[in-house]
Protein backbone atom coordinates (compact mmCIF):
# COMPACT_ATOMS: atom_id res chain seq x y z
CA UNK A 1 0.00 0.00 0.00
CA UNK A 2 3.03 2.10 0.27
CA UNK A 3 3.86 5.44 2.54
CA UNK A 4 0.36 6.55 5.28
CA UNK A 5 -1.79 8.85 2.97
CA UNK A 6 -0.88 6.60 -0.40
CA UNK A 7 -4.14 4.19 -0.22
CA UNK A 8 -5.93 4.12 -3.53
CA UNK A 9 -8.62 1.90 -4.07
CA UNK A 10 -8.16 2.01 -7.93
CA UNK A 11 -5.10 -0.29 -7.53
CA UNK A 12 -7.87 -3.52 -6.34
CA UNK A 13 -9.26 -5.42 -9.37
CA UNK A 14 -12.91 -5.00 -9.85
CA UNK A 15 -13.53 -8.18 -8.70
CA UNK A 16 -12.54 -6.58 -4.66
CA UNK A 17 -14.42 -3.35 -3.36
CA UNK A 18 -13.63 -2.10 -0.28
CA UNK A 19 -15.68 1.08 0.34
CA UNK A 20 -14.88 2.99 3.38
CA UNK A 21 -16.78 6.91 2.01
CA UNK A 22 -15.47 8.20 5.89
CA UNK A 23 -12.11 7.12 6.10
CA UNK A 24 -9.33 9.45 5.38
CA UNK A 25 -5.70 8.21 5.94
CA UNK A 26 -4.52 12.12 5.59
CA UNK A 27 -7.13 13.64 7.96
CA UNK A 28 -5.15 12.30 11.32
CA UNK A 29 -3.85 16.20 11.47
CA UNK A 30 -4.23 16.91 15.26
CA UNK A 31 -1.15 15.33 16.66
CA UNK A 32 -3.40 13.78 19.68
CA UNK A 33 -5.17 11.89 16.89
CA UNK A 34 -2.31 10.41 15.83
CA UNK A 35 -0.86 6.65 16.49
CA UNK A 36 1.89 7.55 18.25
CA UNK A 37 4.89 5.02 18.23
CA UNK A 38 6.78 3.07 20.96
CA UNK A 39 10.52 4.19 20.87
CA UNK A 40 13.43 3.07 23.13
CA UNK A 41 14.11 6.20 25.97
CA UNK A 42 17.36 6.37 24.58
CA UNK A 43 16.44 6.94 20.96
CA UNK A 44 14.79 10.56 20.55
CA UNK A 45 12.77 10.98 17.96
CA UNK A 46 13.82 13.28 14.90
CA UNK A 47 12.83 16.58 15.09
CA UNK A 48 12.94 19.28 12.64
CA UNK A 49 11.41 22.42 12.07
CA UNK A 50 9.52 22.10 9.13
CA UNK A 51 7.92 18.56 10.32
CA UNK A 52 4.06 18.86 11.46
CA UNK A 53 4.17 16.64 14.64
CA UNK A 54 2.74 13.81 13.06
CA UNK A 55 5.45 13.29 10.90
CA UNK A 56 7.94 13.74 12.83
CA UNK A 57 6.94 10.54 15.51
CA UNK A 58 6.51 8.54 12.83
CA UNK A 59 10.50 8.82 11.48
CA UNK A 60 12.89 6.94 12.92
CA UNK A 61 16.10 8.73 14.40
CA UNK A 62 18.12 9.84 11.52
CA UNK A 63 15.74 9.28 8.51
CA UNK A 64 14.24 12.44 6.35
CA UNK A 65 11.01 12.89 4.90
CA UNK A 66 10.79 12.53 1.67
CA UNK A 67 9.90 15.61 -0.77
CA UNK A 68 6.46 13.78 -1.33
CA UNK A 69 6.31 13.68 2.80
CA UNK A 70 7.43 16.89 2.88
CA UNK A 71 4.55 18.79 0.67
CA UNK A 72 2.03 16.64 2.50
CA UNK A 73 2.12 18.77 5.08
CA UNK A 74 3.82 21.90 4.01
CA UNK A 75 0.64 24.78 3.27
CA UNK A 76 0.50 27.55 0.64
CA UNK A 77 -2.19 30.29 1.26
CA UNK A 78 -3.82 31.96 -2.09
CA UNK A 79 -6.06 35.52 -2.32
CA UNK A 80 -8.57 35.14 -5.42
CA UNK A 81 -9.74 38.63 -5.84
CA UNK A 82 -12.49 38.11 -8.21
CA UNK A 83 -15.46 40.51 -9.65
CA UNK A 84 -18.12 39.59 -7.10
CA UNK A 85 -16.41 37.95 -4.18
CA UNK A 86 -13.19 37.49 -2.69
CA UNK A 87 -11.61 34.49 -1.33
CA UNK A 88 -8.55 32.77 0.89
CA UNK A 89 -7.73 29.40 -0.28
CA UNK A 90 -5.24 26.87 1.53
CA UNK A 91 -3.80 24.31 -0.37
CA UNK A 92 -1.91 21.37 0.78
CA UNK A 93 1.21 20.41 -0.92
CA UNK A 94 -0.81 17.91 -3.25
CA UNK A 95 -2.91 20.93 -4.26
CA UNK A 96 -5.69 19.88 -2.50
CA UNK A 97 -7.49 22.66 -0.54
CA UNK A 98 -7.72 21.96 3.29
CA UNK A 99 -9.47 25.73 4.52
CA UNK A 100 -11.07 28.41 2.77
CA UNK A 101 -13.57 31.19 3.11
CA UNK A 102 -15.61 33.28 0.38
CA UNK A 103 -17.31 36.81 0.53
CA UNK A 104 -19.31 39.14 -1.80
CA UNK A 105 -19.09 42.29 -2.30
CA UNK A 106 -20.97 45.00 -3.72
CA UNK A 107 -20.68 46.00 -7.05
CA UNK A 108 -21.46 49.34 -8.29
CA UNK A 109 -23.39 50.87 -11.65
CA UNK A 110 -23.29 54.43 -10.92
CA UNK A 111 -24.52 54.69 -14.67
CA UNK A 112 -25.77 52.39 -17.82
CA UNK A 113 -22.24 51.04 -18.63
CA UNK A 114 -20.42 51.71 -15.71
CA UNK A 115 -19.11 49.39 -13.39
CA UNK A 116 -16.95 50.33 -9.95
CA UNK A 117 -15.48 48.41 -7.20
CA UNK A 118 -14.60 50.41 -3.91
CA UNK A 119 -11.30 49.67 -3.33
CA UNK A 120 -11.18 49.86 0.44
CA UNK A 121 -13.94 47.34 0.26
CA UNK A 122 -12.08 45.02 -1.83
CA UNK A 123 -9.38 45.19 0.85
CA UNK A 124 -11.63 44.44 3.50
CA UNK A 125 -12.96 41.72 2.08
CA UNK A 126 -9.64 40.16 1.64
CA UNK A 127 -8.86 40.38 5.14
CA UNK A 128 -11.50 39.07 6.59
CA UNK A 129 -11.50 36.21 4.19
CA UNK A 130 -7.81 35.52 5.65
CA UNK A 131 -8.68 35.83 9.00
CA UNK A 132 -12.04 33.65 8.80
CA UNK A 133 -10.20 30.94 6.98
CA UNK A 134 -7.22 30.71 9.42
CA UNK A 135 -9.43 30.59 12.17
CA UNK A 136 -10.69 27.16 10.15
CA UNK A 137 -7.23 26.48 9.13
CA UNK A 138 -6.37 26.49 13.32
CA UNK A 139 -9.34 24.54 14.27
CA UNK A 140 -7.84 21.79 12.15
CA UNK A 141 -4.87 21.63 14.45
CA UNK A 142 -2.59 23.54 12.35
CA UNK A 143 -0.59 27.06 13.11
CA UNK A 144 0.41 29.90 10.60
CA UNK A 145 4.15 28.61 10.64
CA UNK A 146 2.84 26.07 8.85
CA UNK A 147 2.08 27.93 5.56
CA UNK A 148 5.27 28.62 3.61
CA UNK A 149 3.69 32.06 1.64
CA UNK A 150 0.64 32.72 0.30
CA UNK A 151 -0.22 34.03 -3.53
CA UNK A 152 -2.43 36.41 -5.09
CA UNK A 153 -4.41 36.24 -8.38
CA UNK A 154 -7.01 38.71 -9.51
CA UNK A 155 -8.99 40.16 -11.19
CA UNK A 156 -6.96 42.22 -14.44
CA UNK A 157 -7.45 45.51 -16.10
CA UNK A 158 -9.43 46.79 -13.08
CA UNK A 159 -7.86 49.66 -12.18
CA UNK A 160 -7.37 51.57 -9.24
CA UNK A 161 -5.77 54.77 -8.40
CA UNK A 162 -4.45 56.38 -4.87
CA UNK A 163 -2.27 59.04 -3.62
CA UNK A 164 1.40 57.61 -3.11
CA UNK A 165 1.80 59.76 -0.09
CA UNK A 166 -1.01 58.63 1.80
CA UNK A 167 -1.90 55.28 0.30
CA UNK A 168 -5.74 56.45 0.34
CA UNK A 169 -7.66 55.63 -2.87
CA UNK A 170 -8.57 58.59 -5.11
CA UNK A 171 -12.00 57.26 -6.86
CA UNK A 172 -13.27 53.99 -7.24
CA UNK A 173 -11.81 50.91 -8.94
CA UNK A 174 -12.80 50.74 -12.32
CA UNK A 175 -13.56 47.16 -13.58
CA UNK A 176 -12.63 45.72 -16.66
CA UNK A 177 -16.04 45.33 -18.18
CA UNK A 178 -16.98 49.29 -17.39
CA UNK A 179 -17.51 50.54 -21.24
CA UNK A 180 -17.77 54.22 -20.06
CA UNK A 181 -13.94 54.90 -22.78
CA UNK A 182 -16.03 53.93 -25.85
CA UNK A 183 -15.62 57.65 -27.34
CA UNK A 184 -12.23 58.12 -26.15
CA UNK A 185 -11.27 54.91 -27.35
CA UNK A 186 -12.47 55.54 -30.98
CA UNK A 187 -10.88 58.79 -31.07
CA UNK A 188 -7.59 56.76 -30.02
CA UNK A 189 -7.91 54.32 -33.00
CA UNK A 190 -7.83 57.44 -35.49
CA UNK A 191 -4.48 58.52 -34.11
CA UNK A 192 -1.51 58.14 -35.72
CA UNK A 193 0.51 54.31 -35.14
CA UNK A 194 -2.77 53.22 -33.31
CA UNK A 195 -2.35 50.41 -35.54
CA UNK A 196 1.14 49.57 -34.29
CA UNK A 197 0.24 48.92 -30.82
CA UNK A 198 -0.98 44.91 -30.98
CA UNK A 199 2.74 44.79 -31.85
CA UNK A 200 4.01 46.23 -29.70
CA UNK A 201 1.99 45.15 -26.36
CA UNK A 202 -0.44 42.46 -27.76
CA UNK A 203 -3.90 43.98 -27.16
CA UNK A 204 -5.76 46.02 -29.88
CA UNK A 205 -7.29 49.42 -28.26
CA UNK A 206 -10.52 48.94 -27.06
CA UNK A 207 -12.64 49.82 -23.34
CA UNK A 208 -11.06 46.32 -22.04
CA UNK A 209 -7.21 47.70 -21.00
CA UNK A 210 -6.27 49.56 -18.23
CA UNK A 211 -4.73 52.21 -19.98
CA UNK A 212 -7.57 53.62 -21.57
CA UNK A 213 -9.64 53.55 -18.12
CA UNK A 214 -6.57 55.71 -16.29
CA UNK A 215 -6.74 58.19 -19.32
CA UNK A 216 -10.19 58.80 -18.64
CA UNK A 217 -9.43 59.12 -14.89
CA UNK A 218 -6.97 61.87 -15.06
CA UNK A 219 -9.02 63.75 -17.80
CA UNK A 220 -12.36 63.77 -15.43
CA UNK A 221 -11.96 63.26 -11.88
CA UNK A 222 -10.18 66.01 -10.23
CA UNK A 223 -8.17 65.01 -7.59
CA UNK A 224 -6.67 62.45 -9.98
CA UNK A 225 -6.07 64.94 -11.92
CA UNK A 226 -4.27 67.07 -9.55
CA UNK A 227 -2.54 64.10 -8.09
CA UNK A 228 -1.14 63.18 -11.09
CA UNK A 229 -0.05 67.46 -11.84
CA UNK A 230 1.23 67.14 -8.46
CA UNK A 231 3.33 63.60 -8.79
CA UNK A 232 1.39 61.79 -6.13
CA UNK A 233 -0.71 59.62 -8.22
CA UNK A 234 -0.47 55.78 -7.95
CA UNK A 235 -1.60 53.71 -10.68
CA UNK A 236 -2.03 50.01 -10.47
CA UNK A 237 -4.25 46.87 -11.19
CA UNK A 238 -5.88 44.90 -8.25
CA UNK A 239 -3.16 42.66 -7.40
CA UNK A 240 -0.58 46.46 -7.15
CA UNK A 241 -3.84 47.59 -4.80
CA UNK A 242 -3.81 44.57 -2.29
CA UNK A 243 0.10 43.70 -2.61
CA UNK A 244 0.65 47.39 -1.83
CA UNK A 245 -2.24 47.45 1.09
CA UNK A 246 -1.37 44.27 2.70
CA UNK A 247 2.49 45.10 2.91
CA UNK A 248 1.03 48.28 5.14
CA UNK A 249 0.01 50.66 2.35
CA UNK A 250 2.19 54.25 2.61
CA UNK A 251 2.69 53.80 6.32
CA UNK A 252 5.16 50.73 5.34
CA UNK A 253 8.97 51.25 6.41
CA UNK A 254 9.25 50.57 2.74
CA UNK A 255 5.96 50.79 0.79
CA UNK A 256 5.76 47.79 -1.73
CA UNK A 257 4.45 49.05 -5.26
CA UNK A 258 4.78 45.71 -7.70
CA UNK A 259 3.28 43.92 -10.18
CA UNK A 260 3.73 41.09 -12.14
CA UNK A 261 4.33 40.49 -15.64
CA UNK A 262 1.02 38.76 -16.32
CA UNK A 263 -1.10 41.89 -15.10
CA UNK A 264 1.09 44.23 -16.30
CA UNK A 265 0.82 42.62 -19.89
CA UNK A 266 -3.12 43.68 -19.52
CA UNK A 267 -2.69 47.77 -19.14
CA UNK A 268 -1.03 48.09 -23.29
CA UNK A 269 1.97 49.92 -21.24
CA UNK A 270 4.45 46.76 -21.19
CA UNK A 271 6.49 45.91 -24.45
CA UNK A 272 5.46 42.04 -24.59
CA UNK A 273 8.69 41.25 -25.57
CA UNK A 274 10.53 43.16 -23.14
CA UNK A 275 8.57 42.51 -20.36
CA UNK A 276 9.11 46.59 -19.32
CA UNK A 277 7.42 49.67 -19.49
CA UNK A 278 7.39 51.27 -23.15
CA UNK A 279 8.09 54.85 -23.53
CA UNK A 280 6.31 54.77 -27.34
CA UNK A 281 2.86 52.90 -25.37
CA UNK A 282 3.07 55.36 -22.03
CA UNK A 283 3.41 58.14 -24.81
CA UNK A 284 0.75 56.96 -27.05
CA UNK A 285 -1.59 57.04 -24.54
CA UNK A 286 -0.50 60.71 -22.88
CA UNK A 287 1.55 59.10 -19.62
CA UNK A 288 4.24 60.97 -18.32
CA UNK A 289 6.22 58.50 -16.11
CA UNK A 290 7.73 61.18 -14.54
CA UNK A 291 4.53 62.21 -12.97
CA UNK A 292 2.71 58.92 -12.24
CA UNK A 293 3.75 56.17 -9.96
CA UNK A 294 3.78 52.80 -11.76
CA UNK A 295 4.36 49.77 -10.25
CA UNK A 296 7.88 47.84 -10.83
CA UNK A 297 7.32 44.75 -12.98
CA UNK A 298 8.55 41.52 -11.84
CA UNK A 299 7.96 37.58 -12.12
CA UNK A 300 5.34 35.95 -11.01
CA UNK A 301 7.13 33.82 -8.76
CA UNK A 302 9.80 35.45 -6.18
CA UNK A 303 9.87 34.93 -2.81
CA UNK A 304 11.27 38.39 -1.77
CA UNK A 305 9.93 40.82 -4.79
CA UNK A 306 6.43 40.55 -3.05
CA UNK A 307 7.09 41.15 0.72
CA UNK A 308 4.89 40.15 3.62
CA UNK A 309 1.73 40.03 4.89
CA UNK A 310 2.28 43.22 7.85
CA UNK A 311 -0.70 42.44 10.02
CA UNK A 312 -3.55 40.18 11.12
CA UNK A 313 -3.67 36.30 11.21
CA UNK A 314 -0.81 35.74 8.19
CA UNK A 315 1.29 38.80 9.87
CA UNK A 316 5.09 37.66 8.82
CA UNK A 317 4.03 35.77 5.46
CA UNK A 318 5.54 35.98 2.88
CA UNK A 319 3.38 36.77 -0.67
CA UNK A 320 5.53 35.11 -3.09
CA UNK A 321 3.58 34.74 -6.21
CA UNK A 322 0.78 36.60 -8.32
CA UNK A 323 -0.90 35.86 -11.23
CA UNK A 324 -3.86 37.60 -13.56
CA UNK A 325 -6.97 35.26 -13.16
CA UNK A 326 -6.93 33.79 -16.12
CA UNK A 327 -3.16 32.87 -16.17
CA UNK A 328 -3.23 31.55 -12.79
CA UNK A 329 -6.36 29.15 -13.93
CA UNK A 330 -4.17 28.06 -16.92
CA UNK A 331 -1.08 27.49 -14.31
CA UNK A 332 -3.68 25.97 -12.26
CA UNK A 333 -4.83 23.62 -15.13
CA UNK A 334 -0.75 23.15 -15.09
CA UNK A 335 -1.16 24.23 -19.00
CA UNK A 336 3.01 24.03 -19.14
CA UNK A 337 2.99 22.69 -22.94
CA UNK A 338 2.38 24.55 -25.74
CA UNK A 339 -0.85 23.06 -27.58
CA UNK A 340 -2.90 23.12 -24.14
CA UNK A 341 -5.83 25.23 -23.17
CA UNK A 342 -7.94 25.99 -20.81
CA UNK A 343 -11.33 28.08 -20.56
CA UNK A 344 -12.69 29.22 -17.49
CA UNK A 345 -16.22 30.11 -16.98
CA UNK A 346 -16.68 33.12 -14.49
CA UNK A 347 -18.46 36.59 -14.48
CA UNK A 348 -16.36 36.25 -17.80
CA UNK A 349 -15.29 33.51 -20.35
CA UNK A 350 -11.52 33.74 -20.81
CA UNK A 351 -9.73 30.82 -23.44
CA UNK A 352 -5.84 30.75 -22.56
CA UNK A 353 -3.67 28.73 -25.21
CA UNK A 354 -0.14 28.06 -24.38
CA UNK A 355 2.22 28.91 -27.67
CA UNK A 356 5.61 28.97 -25.72
CA UNK A 357 8.42 30.90 -25.25
CA UNK A 358 7.72 33.47 -27.86
CA UNK A 359 4.88 36.00 -28.62
CA UNK A 360 2.07 35.04 -31.28
CA UNK A 361 0.54 38.58 -32.35
CA UNK A 362 -2.63 37.42 -33.38
CA UNK A 363 -4.20 38.09 -36.66
CA UNK A 364 -7.76 36.70 -36.18
CA UNK A 365 -8.74 38.96 -33.06
CA UNK A 366 -7.51 37.42 -30.18
CA UNK A 367 -4.99 38.70 -27.56
CA UNK A 368 -1.38 38.01 -27.15
CA UNK A 369 -0.49 37.97 -23.06
CA UNK A 370 1.90 36.46 -20.71
CA UNK A 371 1.07 33.49 -19.62
CA UNK A 372 3.10 32.94 -16.54
CA UNK A 373 6.28 33.94 -15.54
CA UNK A 374 8.31 31.79 -13.13
CA UNK A 375 11.65 33.71 -13.06
CA UNK A 376 14.70 31.68 -11.63
CA UNK A 377 16.45 31.86 -14.89
CA UNK A 378 13.35 30.33 -16.75
CA UNK A 379 11.53 32.30 -19.61
CA UNK A 380 8.46 33.70 -19.77
CA UNK A 381 5.77 31.60 -21.31
CA UNK A 382 3.07 33.57 -23.80
CA UNK A 383 -0.28 32.78 -24.62
CA UNK A 384 -3.19 33.58 -27.16
CA UNK A 385 -6.29 34.33 -25.70
CA UNK A 386 -9.84 35.35 -26.44
CA UNK A 387 -12.02 36.70 -24.06
CA UNK A 388 -15.96 36.97 -23.27
CA UNK A 389 -17.71 39.72 -21.37
CA UNK A 390 -20.08 37.55 -20.17
CA UNK A 391 -20.46 34.44 -19.27
CA UNK A 392 -21.22 33.85 -15.32
CA UNK A 393 -22.92 36.89 -15.11
CA UNK A 394 -25.73 36.00 -17.96
CA UNK A 395 -27.04 34.09 -15.50
CA UNK A 396 -26.48 36.50 -12.76
CA UNK A 397 -28.78 39.30 -14.84
CA UNK A 398 -31.87 36.02 -15.75
CA UNK A 399 -31.31 35.68 -11.57
CA UNK A 400 -31.05 39.33 -10.76
CA UNK A 401 -33.16 41.09 -13.23
CA UNK A 402 -35.75 39.29 -14.59
CA UNK A 403 -35.97 36.66 -11.61
CA UNK A 404 -35.74 33.44 -13.85
CA UNK A 405 -34.55 31.57 -10.63
CA UNK A 406 -33.49 31.20 -7.14
CA UNK A 407 -30.11 30.29 -7.20
CA UNK A 408 -27.26 30.42 -9.89
CA UNK A 409 -27.40 26.64 -9.83
CA UNK A 410 -30.99 26.13 -10.89
CA UNK A 411 -29.97 27.50 -14.38
CA UNK A 412 -29.52 24.24 -15.95
CA UNK A 413 -32.74 22.87 -14.39
CA UNK A 414 -33.89 25.32 -16.06
CA UNK A 415 -32.58 25.12 -19.29
CA UNK A 416 -33.71 21.55 -19.42
CA UNK A 417 -37.28 22.07 -19.07
CA UNK A 418 -37.29 22.41 -22.45
CA UNK A 419 -35.51 19.99 -25.73
CA UNK A 420 -33.62 22.87 -27.24
CA UNK A 421 -33.07 26.91 -27.35
CA UNK A 422 -37.14 26.90 -29.59
CA UNK A 423 -35.23 29.25 -31.93
CA UNK A 424 -34.16 32.03 -29.60
CA UNK A 425 -30.43 33.12 -29.72
CA UNK A 426 -29.27 35.90 -27.23
CA UNK A 427 -26.09 37.83 -27.78
CA UNK A 428 -24.78 39.03 -23.89
CA UNK A 429 -23.23 41.54 -25.31
CA UNK A 430 -24.44 43.84 -22.05
CA UNK A 431 -20.57 45.42 -22.59
CA UNK A 432 -19.92 44.85 -26.16
CA UNK A 433 -18.06 42.13 -27.61
CA UNK A 434 -14.82 40.83 -27.18
CA UNK A 435 -12.83 38.68 -28.87
CA UNK A 436 -13.01 37.84 -31.51
CA UNK A 437 -15.11 40.21 -33.00
CA UNK A 438 -14.63 43.28 -30.49
CA UNK A 439 -17.77 45.23 -31.65
CA UNK A 440 -17.90 48.38 -28.72
CA UNK A 441 -20.91 49.71 -30.20
CA UNK A 442 -23.22 45.75 -29.74
CA UNK A 443 -25.87 45.33 -27.01
CA UNK A 444 -27.42 42.42 -25.31
CA UNK A 445 -29.83 41.42 -28.21
CA UNK A 446 -32.68 38.63 -27.85
CA UNK A 447 -33.59 37.09 -31.27
CA UNK A 448 -35.73 34.94 -32.73
CA UNK A 449 -39.19 35.17 -29.54
CA UNK A 450 -42.34 34.11 -30.14
CA UNK A 451 -45.37 33.44 -28.12
CA UNK A 452 -44.58 30.34 -27.48
CA UNK A 453 -40.75 31.22 -25.93
CA UNK A 454 -40.74 29.92 -22.50
CA UNK A 455 -37.95 30.78 -19.57
CA UNK A 456 -35.89 27.77 -20.89
CA UNK A 457 -35.71 28.67 -24.15
CA UNK A 458 -34.22 31.70 -23.09
CA UNK A 459 -32.31 30.07 -20.09
CA UNK A 460 -30.62 27.45 -22.63
CA UNK A 461 -30.21 30.27 -24.81
CA UNK A 462 -27.92 32.13 -22.16
CA UNK A 463 -25.84 28.55 -21.41
CA UNK A 464 -25.05 28.66 -25.62
CA UNK A 465 -24.17 32.24 -25.95
CA UNK A 466 -21.16 31.51 -23.74
CA UNK A 467 -20.26 28.28 -25.74
CA UNK A 468 -20.69 29.76 -29.10
CA UNK A 469 -18.44 32.26 -28.33
CA UNK A 470 -15.70 30.24 -27.00
CA UNK A 471 -15.81 28.15 -30.55
CA UNK A 472 -15.55 31.21 -32.34
CA UNK A 473 -12.30 32.02 -30.54
CA UNK A 474 -11.32 27.97 -31.07
CA UNK A 475 -11.37 28.97 -34.53
CA UNK A 476 -9.67 31.94 -34.71
CA UNK A 477 -6.75 30.38 -32.36
CA UNK A 478 -6.53 27.21 -34.98
CA UNK A 479 -5.92 30.15 -37.74
CA UNK A 480 -3.54 31.65 -35.48
CA UNK A 481 -1.51 28.59 -34.14
CA UNK A 482 -1.97 26.31 -37.58
CA UNK A 483 -3.26 23.45 -35.03
CA UNK A 484 -6.35 21.92 -33.79
CA UNK A 485 -7.15 21.75 -30.12
CA UNK A 486 -6.96 18.24 -29.12
CA UNK A 487 -9.25 18.80 -26.04
CA UNK A 488 -10.19 21.98 -24.13
CA UNK A 489 -9.55 22.13 -20.01
CA UNK A 490 -12.43 24.17 -18.25
CA UNK A 491 -13.55 25.33 -14.88
CA UNK A 492 -15.18 28.19 -13.13
CA UNK A 493 -18.73 28.54 -11.54
CA UNK A 494 -20.45 27.80 -14.79
CA UNK A 495 -18.73 24.76 -15.55
CA UNK A 496 -20.61 23.29 -13.05
CA UNK A 497 -23.27 22.65 -15.36
CA UNK A 498 -23.03 19.42 -17.08
CA UNK A 499 -25.75 20.54 -19.96
CA UNK A 500 -23.59 24.08 -20.90
CA UNK A 501 -20.32 21.98 -20.98
CA UNK A 502 -21.82 19.12 -23.03
CA UNK A 503 -22.91 21.90 -25.18
CA UNK A 504 -19.81 23.20 -25.49
CA UNK A 505 -18.34 19.87 -26.65
CA UNK A 506 -21.38 19.73 -29.30
CA UNK A 507 -20.50 23.12 -30.53
CA UNK A 508 -16.51 23.26 -31.03
CA UNK A 509 -16.29 19.15 -31.80
CA UNK A 510 -13.65 18.21 -29.55
CA UNK A 511 -13.70 16.60 -25.87
CA UNK A 512 -14.13 18.79 -22.53
CA UNK A 513 -12.33 17.79 -19.84
CA UNK A 514 -13.47 19.00 -16.02
CA UNK A 515 -11.31 18.62 -13.07
CA UNK A 516 -13.04 17.35 -9.88
CA UNK A 517 -11.40 19.39 -8.00
CA UNK A 518 -12.28 23.44 -9.70
CA UNK A 519 -10.03 25.83 -7.67
CA UNK A 520 -7.75 25.84 -10.08
CA UNK A 521 -7.53 29.92 -10.56
CA UNK A 522 -6.85 30.12 -6.68
CA UNK A 523 -4.85 26.99 -7.63
CA UNK A 524 -2.38 28.63 -10.12
CA UNK A 525 -1.51 31.13 -7.04
CA UNK A 526 -0.98 28.82 -4.56
CA UNK A 527 1.90 27.21 -7.12
CA UNK A 528 3.60 29.96 -8.05
CA UNK A 529 3.89 31.12 -4.57
CA UNK A 530 5.20 27.37 -3.61
CA UNK A 531 7.66 27.53 -6.41
CA UNK A 532 8.95 30.72 -4.91
CA UNK A 533 9.46 29.25 -1.38
CA UNK A 534 10.67 25.89 -1.93
CA UNK A 535 7.38 23.49 -1.42
CA UNK A 536 8.05 22.20 -5.36
CA UNK A 537 10.76 22.64 -6.84
CA UNK A 538 10.02 22.59 -10.29
CA UNK A 539 7.37 22.50 -12.78
CA UNK A 540 7.39 18.04 -12.61
CA UNK A 541 6.90 18.11 -9.75
CA UNK A 542 3.23 19.22 -10.33
CA UNK A 543 2.66 16.73 -12.97
CA UNK A 544 -0.04 14.74 -10.26
CA UNK A 545 -1.46 18.19 -8.83
CA UNK A 546 -5.43 18.20 -9.97
CA UNK A 547 -5.60 15.21 -11.95
CA UNK A 548 -8.26 12.51 -9.90
CA UNK A 549 -11.36 12.14 -11.07
CA UNK A 550 -11.65 14.51 -14.08
CA UNK A 551 -14.87 14.11 -16.40
CA UNK A 552 -14.78 14.30 -20.03
CA UNK A 553 -17.35 15.49 -21.88
CA UNK A 554 -16.93 14.01 -25.86
CA UNK A 555 -19.64 15.33 -28.52
CA UNK A 556 -22.52 13.94 -29.72
CA UNK A 557 -24.22 16.18 -32.04
CA UNK A 558 -23.58 15.72 -35.81
CA UNK A 559 -21.18 18.21 -37.54
CA UNK A 560 -23.58 19.59 -39.70
CA UNK A 561 -26.11 20.54 -36.82
CA UNK A 562 -23.42 22.07 -35.06
CA UNK A 563 -22.56 24.42 -37.98
CA UNK A 564 -26.20 24.91 -38.59
CA UNK A 565 -26.93 26.63 -34.82
CA UNK A 566 -22.93 28.54 -35.12
CA UNK A 567 -24.31 29.99 -38.35
CA UNK A 568 -27.27 31.45 -36.81
CA UNK A 569 -25.33 32.77 -33.99
CA UNK A 570 -22.84 34.57 -36.39
CA UNK A 571 -26.26 36.20 -38.37
CA UNK A 572 -26.99 37.17 -34.99
CA UNK A 573 -23.95 38.80 -34.03
CA UNK A 574 -23.88 40.90 -37.24
CA UNK A 575 -27.30 42.28 -36.41
CA UNK A 576 -27.02 43.39 -32.91
CA UNK A 577 -23.95 46.10 -34.51
CA UNK A 578 -24.58 49.89 -33.54
CA UNK A 579 -27.17 49.84 -30.49
CA UNK A 580 -25.02 51.79 -28.67
CA UNK A 581 -25.22 54.21 -31.42
CA UNK A 582 -28.04 57.38 -31.14
CA UNK A 583 -30.56 58.49 -34.01
CA UNK A 584 -30.53 62.41 -34.29
CA UNK A 585 -32.61 63.98 -36.46
CA UNK A 586 -32.66 61.12 -38.32
CA UNK A 587 -28.89 60.30 -39.20
CA UNK A 588 -26.58 57.95 -36.68
CA UNK A 589 -24.46 59.94 -34.06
Amino acid sequence: MGELGDFNPIRFEEGMVIDIPTLNLDSLKKPEAAITPLYPDHIPTLETPNQHPHHAKHLPRGIDETPEEQRRHWFVGSIDQGTTSSRFLIFNGEGDPVASHQLEFENLYPKSGWHEHEPLELLASVEECIDEAMRKFVDLGYKKSDIRSIGITNQRETTVVWDNATGEPLYNAIVWPDTRTKDLVRDLKSRDQADTLTDLCGLPLSTYPSSVKLMWLIENVDAVKQAYEEGRLAFGTVDSWLIYKLNGGAKAERPVHVTDSTNASRTMFMNLHTLQYDDNLLKFFGIDRNKIHLPKIVPSSDPCCFGKVAKGALSGVRIAGCLGDQSSALVGQCGFSPGQAKNTYGTGCFLLYNVGTKPVISKYGLLATVAYDFGGGRKPVYALEGSIAVAGSGVKFLMNNLGFVDKSSAITELAESVEDNGGVVFVTAFSGLFAPYWIDDAKGTLFGITQHTQKGHIARATLEATCFQTKAILDAMEKDSNAKLESLAVDGGLSNSDLCMQTQADITGIPVDRPHMRETTALGAAIAAGLATGVWKELNDLKDVNQAGRKVFKPKMEGKQAEKLFKKWEQAVEMSRGWVNEVVDGEEE
